[in-house]
């Protein structure tokens, strides 16, 4: 009886090690603000200039998770933590940096904010390009083309810093939601009647690739989401025949900023 107690207590011990993400999530619910229905929001930096103290409570957190206990972990474990930690760390180097215009003006042309090397992640010092480029984007087993919804580039032509933590319990839905609020948001995803086709963020220019390699084509990925992005039913044979037209919209870098 012994022997199968004992894998059974380790299984219990590993599920409550879990990573905490109330802290976050409270900070998000303070300080995200909804816009447009809640298919965007603003941050209000001056708020969580003001719970600096609960905010590096939370990035202190993420910093102590050593490799070793995170390896322990399911992969939406994993994923959850990484997207929440790529998010507070942007947050952070945004009120480190003074609230600046823009992301971009972070830096220099040599080294910009994306390759800054200012925390630390699983025992090594990291970047934000890291997290997402090889961390996440780098590794099959938690590569899925959703996150570039849910991590944030502190500006607003980037998908909505959703005002919650990302939780391994939730991690689907909260993914597939992000997606299509951001594919809802007109501004910055539509069809234009006029000039007959698709108008979406460069996001979809940018990472073409990671969106092919799920669906076979960028026009068959965004097929499900054709409610979201308004495409008239009889154009929709084109997208699945990936025969239509795909414009590019211009990227907002100023800062995400209530």
């Amino acid at each position: 009886m012994t022997r199968f107690l004992i894998p059974f207590l380790l299984l219990i011990c590993s599920a409550a090690q879990a990573f905490d993400h109330s802290a976050w999530n409270t900070l998000l619910a303070t300080h995200v603000k909804p816009l447009r229905g809640g298919v965007a929001t603003a941050m209000d930096y001056q708020g969580m200039e003001k719970d600096r103290q609960a905010l590096q409570g939370y990035l202190d957190a993420l910093s102590g998770v050593s490799r070793a206990d995170y390896q322990q972990w399911s992969k939406d474990e994993q994923l959850a933590f990484l997207i929440n930690a790529y998010n507070a760390f942007t947050v952070e180097l945004i009120l480190v940096e003074g609230q600046p215009a823009s992301i971009r003006d972070i830096g220099s042309f040599f080294s910009g904010p994306w390759d800054k090397e200012f925390f630390t992640l699983l025992d090594k010092p990291r970047t934000l390009d890291e997290v997402e480029h090889e961390m996440i984007r780098g590794n099959p087993a938690l590569m899925d083309p959703r996150i570039h919804f849910a991590v944030n580039c502190a500006s607003i032509g980037c998908p909505a810093l959703r005002p919650e933590a990302y939780t391994a319990d939730k991690l689907d839905a909260q993914l597939e939601d992000s997606a299509k609020k951001f594919l809802s948001d007109k501004q910055r995803n539509r069809f234009n009647n006029d000039r007959n086709a698709l108008e979406i963020s460069k996001i979809f220019d940018w990472y073409e690739k990671d969106f092919e390699n799920t669906a076979g084509s960028l026009a068959e990925y965004l097929l499900p989401y054709a409610d979201e992005l308004g495409v008239p039913e009889e154009k929709r044979k084109l997208m699945k025949a990936d025969d239509i037209t795909i414009r590019h919209l211009n990227y907002n870098w100023k800062l995400n900023k209530q």
